[in-house]
């Protein structure tokens, strides 16, 4: 049987070094700030250094990997006699799986015999790194490229992303709710819990008053949605709150007796 690397982006927000150590291959999207023409890749930037600059006003838009890039990411690859299994951002956010499906087309016509398999993960950030884990975990056991693709396949609608923000200006920059729903949901503290859907976009669920009842109605999702709650596993990622994000964890423990497996500063 050929051997093949699982390949992922940088959306999947798993440190660069754990990606290492679990023996999968990745590429950065990049990003510019307002400031700043430079193209950084996502991995550049601290997160500390990063959401300071936010603070600061600056505002940063990111950029998908381009068809080029992936073809040079892919030859690269392939050259070492290796098959490519790409789990990939979502396709509602990102148009990164189209750039990624059209390269992988072209570089298996120019080699022969080569396999890229690109799958829409419909996930994003933990959400995406989450069901990369558990993809890795099936690898080191001795699954197959296909079985793979397969189990990808099958469960990535059974991940569950929940999340909150702080600030509603950003989903209003984005389009996602309107100039007035911010200004009132300023005024009243109101934080919407929210998730990703079935064709992988952003959705609100519900709202709230206070980040405090925010982190609760998150871990309530999680106990409302997860299989085996006391033994799911669960990722938190976090923009740079550290201390939202070990209260959350404690809200999980304690409510469903669940262990947070990884927590990540995006």
């Amino acid at each position: 049987m050929k051997d093949f690397v699982i390949f992922v982006d940088s959306a999947c927000d798993i440190p660069p070094e754990t990606l290492k150590e679990w023996g999968v291959r990745f590429c950065s999207l990049s990003l510019v700030f307002s400031d700043d023409p430079k193209e950084y890749s996502d991995y550049d930037i601290p997160a500390k250094e990063f959401y300071g600059k936010m603070r600061n006003g600056v505002q940063a838009k990111t950029s998908a990997v381009n068809m080029g890039k992936f073809c040079e990411i892919f030859e690269g690859i392939v050259s070492e006699g290796k098959d490519i299994l790409y789990l990939c951002f979502s396709s509602g956010l990102s148009a990164t799986y189209n750039f990624a499906s059209e390269a992988a087309a072209e570089v298996m016509q120019k080699h022969e015999g080569s396999t890229i398999k690109v799958i829409d993960s419909l996930c994003a950030s933990a959400g995406y790194g989450l069901l990369l884990y558990l993809m890795v975990q099936k690898k080191n056991d001795g699954a197959y490229m296909d079985e793979l693709a397969d189990f990808a396949e099958n469960n990535k609608l059974k991940v569950c992303h929940w999340f909150t923000v702080d600030d509603l200006k950003y989903l209003k920059a984005g389009g996602r709710i309107s100039a007035t729903t911010a200004l009132l949901g300023g005024m009243l503290n109101i934080k919407p819990v929210m998730k990703m859907d079935n064709n992988g976009k952003l959705v609100s669920v519900s709202k709230v008053r206070g980040r405090k009842a925010a982190l609760k109605a998150i871990a309530q999702k999680y106990g409302e949605t997860a299989i085996d709650p006391k033994n799911g596993t669960v990722f938190i990622c976090h923009a740079d709150c550290d201390d939202d994000a070990k209260e959350l964890a404690e809200y999980v423990k304690e409510d469903y007796g669940a262990e947070v497996k990884l927590t990540v500063d995006i």
